[in-house]
């Protein structure tokens, strides 16, 4: 289909004209390497049923049931990133389609690879304007045996956020539910997680709470009309300019109920990045297939 919209000069959009619904293979899974390659059209959803299964999960957790491959368009994430990071990072390799029906591979199936050019964290976030994405391999953590949330209600959510990540304390998530409350999730062993919360309860107070408010934050998420960056050092200054929002001091982002214009946009046209961005996209899809 891309071979012969690029023969004809004839404009497809990734998701609307041409989607991955039929790739909904989980091809391969590496349990003891814990490592898995599925297609782009899978749920997330059902690829957590299948490692499930063999005590594995992919620690991704963004609002909705995206598919892989728009999981990687968007670069999409939810509470879990502040320990586990985004797609881009626990991506290994990828199979793209490249505008002109070219089937290009990146990357591997084992979590030490560098062979090649990154093409996998360069199509993350690209929203299908580089390439569409059919299949995707990534590395796995285990099932966590307990998971425990700490709840904190407090005026100063900058400052609570500030004493836990000081702490020897490893959060799985740590979002600000903008405004009055911090929340704190803990994984791993019934001991470990155990001790974990009560260090935390005695550094900055709180109560138990269940995932009732993890679905929270993603609902939040989900319903934002904007998302800003930030310095992550800079967390009692972003608070204080937002009315309500879904903040994760980690990785620096904020989604809020205010409009803002996608971060790809804000920058200028004559900006170093910008320009490269150009450049990249003109090398992968020269003739504009892909709108």
């Amino acid at each position: 289909m891309l071979a012969a919209a690029s023969a004809e000069r004839r404009r497809l959009r990734i998701g609307e004209s041409l989607t991955t619904e039929g790739l909904s293979r989980v091809l391969e899974h590496e349990a003891g390497d814990l490592t898995c390659t599925v297609e782009a059209g899978v749920r997330l959803s059902a690829l957590h049923a299948a490692l499930a299964v063999a005590g594995q999960r992919l620690s991704l957790d963004p609002p909705g049931d995206p598919t892989v491959g728009a999981l990687l368009a968007e670069n999409a994430s939810g509470p879990l990133r502040h320990r586990f990071g985004a797609p881009r990072d626990l991506l290994l390799g990828v199979t793209l389609v490249l505008a002109d029906g070219t089937i290009a591979n990146a990357g591997g199936k084992v979590v030490k690879n560098v062979a090649g050019y990154d093409l996998g964290r360069l199509v993350c976030g690209s929203r299908g304007r580089l390439a569409l994405i059919a299949r995707a391999s990534f590395r796995l953590h285990p099932l966590p045996r307990a998971a425990r949330t700490l709840v904190i209600a407090t005026e100063d959510a900058a400052g609570v956020v500030t004493m836990l990540r000081r702490s020897q304390l490893e959060p799985s998530a740590l979002d600000v539910l903008h405004p009055g409350r911090v929340a704190v999730l803990f994984e791993g062993s019934e001991r470990a997680v155990e001790a974990q919360l009560d260090a935390a309860r005695a550094l900055v107070g709180g109560d138990d709470a269940g995932p009732e408010v993890w679905h929270e934050s993603r609902e939040r998420q989900g319903a934002a009309r904007g998302r800003i960056r930030f310095d992550p050092g800079a967390v009692a200054e972003t608070l204080a300019g937002l009315d309500e929002a879904i903040v994760r001091p980690a990785p620096g982002i904020a989604y809020t109920t205010a409009q803002t214009e996608p971060s790809y946009n804000l920058l200028r046209a004559d900006d170093a990045l910008a320009r490269l961005t150009a450049r990249i996209k003109d090398s992968l899809d020269p003739q504009g297939i892909l709108a």
